[in-house]
């Protein structure tokens, strides 16, 4: 975990409200599926945000985030040359190096960017990755995936493109050794459900507010068999097992 100052590279809006935003980096390690807390203002507003990690890169850093309050607001504003303060990364990203066979990746929404590199690596250990992506309007966000990907299914509730539905309507965990999840909670427990039915191993990368992204405030709670864990901390990935269904 490191603390730095970073530079904007690139700013682009992809879709409605959803941009990328790619930063120079120092050339940490980072795990598939572990996150960045970001800050680009000095007023009132102190709290950073914390942000997924889309792509990762030889000297920069790739974010994919939806604009959704003040904090986001004022990261949309950035341009090239500005300065982002970072901390991270933060988390314990998804198993890849412990999975094999045919695997399954599901995004909902803005829980598909972090799926990149996750599928990256584990075509990069020659294993099947199929990805689902579900959306309530627009898609954005999958192009890049043909390179890392076998197939690439998409849902959007509108039916305004792919297959109209809930993801979960295409999907049959019953085909994969492994389920990786991020996206909204019902969603991911839907799924989570789907996998004890079928007895496939299942991990959720929880999204929850969070205030320090360090495991200080406990802001961003999950209810486990075994306590409350932190999903800055402990997570944002956890076992389906340990999860408590609501």
């Amino acid at each position: 975990m490191e603390y730095y100052l970073s530079t904007v590279l690139k700013h682009s809006l992809i879709a409605e409200d959803v941009w990328i935003l790619k930063l120079a980096s120092e050339g940490e390690s980072v795990r598939p599926g572990q996150f960045y807390m970001l800050k680009a203002w000095n007023d009132e507003l102190t709290l950073q945000r914390p942000i997924s990690v889309y792509k990762r890169n030889a000297n920069s850093l790739e974010f994919m985030y939806r604009v959704v309050g003040k904090g986001t607001e004022k990261l949309s504003r950035l341009k090239r040359g500005d300065s982002v303060e970072l901390l991270g990364p933060l988390g314990n990203g998804f198993p890849v190096e412990t999975l094999q066979g045919n695997i399954a990746l599901v995004g909902g929404g803005i829980g598909v960017p972090p799926m990149y590199e996750t599928a990256k690596y584990l075509k990069k250990k020659k294993q099947h990755v199929d990805c689902y992506f579900g959306y309530k309007e627009e898609p954005f966000g999958f192009e890049d995936f043909d390179k890392v990907a076998d197939d690439i299914y998409i849902t959007t509730e509108s039916g305004v493109e792919g297959v109209e539905g809930l993801i979960t309507k295409l999907l049959n965990v019953a085909l994969y050794d492994a389920v990786l999840c991020c996206g909204p909670e019902p969603m991911m427990f839907a799924i989570l459900k789907l996998c004890r039915e079928k007895n496939v191993p299942c991990w959720l990368s929880m999204e929850k507010h969070m205030a320090c992204g360090i495991g200080a405030c406990l802001v961003c709670n999950c209810e486990t068999h075994t306590g409350m864990k932190r999903a800055c901390k402990d997570g944002p990935v956890f076992n389906g097992t340990e999860l408590i269904i609501k």
